[in-house]
């Protein structure tokens, strides 16, 4: 890739109206890919019909006394591209895994990179700038899963430091738990 590297080109910023258009381009995008990790870290994206309703979800996760059901708080992050305004990922935080599935196979974080933009490294940036989130909420590890199947997935969290822990089995499917030291 020429001029300018991953790391000046996008940056993670809180979902906003603003974005309003591409958020629902990138839904529509993942939609027809058909990808079955496809909305992972999309703090529920897939079933929003538009962005205000997307918006108000991802309020009411961030907070502890709000958040819905048995979800923990977590903060929802759109990844820029700054030339273009172009969103071209977004992930997820989640404050902690203190829950049944998070604490087994969920983690900290997923995310998702819209598909015409994959394989050009900006999942290995959202997470390098999402560690940075961790870092000021004062977290020690984090915890990243993917599928056994997922190599794209377990390649950026290697190269985000994540360190192999194990397998577990959920539904017939193997997941690999990483932990990554902050």
């Amino acid at each position: 890739m020429g001029g300018l590297s991953i790391i000046e080109e996008i940056k993670l910023i809180k979902p906003s109206m603003e974005y309003a258009q591409e958020i629902m381009d990138f839904r529509r995008e993942l939609q027809a890919a058909n990808d079955a990790d496809g909305f992972a870290g999309c703090s529920g994206l897939e079933g929003c019909e538009t962005t205000e309703e997307w918006l108000h979800i991802l309020d009411e996760r961030e907070k502890q006394e709000s958040r819905p059901g048995e979800s923990v708080p977590s903060n929802a992050y759109i990844a820029v591209h700054l030339s273009d305004n172009r969103v071209v990922g977004i992930i997820d935080l989640r404050h902690h895994i203190d829950h049944p599935i998070l604490g087994v196979w969920g983690g900290h974080m997923g995310y998702s990179v819209r598909p015409s933009e994959r394989g050009k490294g900006y999942a290995k940036e959202m997470l390098r700038l999402n560690l940075q989130n961790c870092r000021e909420r004062k977290m020690d590890k984090v915890m990243i899963t993917c599928s056994r199947e997922n190599i794209a997935s377990e390649k950026t969290i290697l190269a985000g430091g994540g360190v192999f822990e194990k397998e577990v089995c959920v539904d017939g499917e193997y997941i690999r738990r990483y932990w990554i030291v902050l």
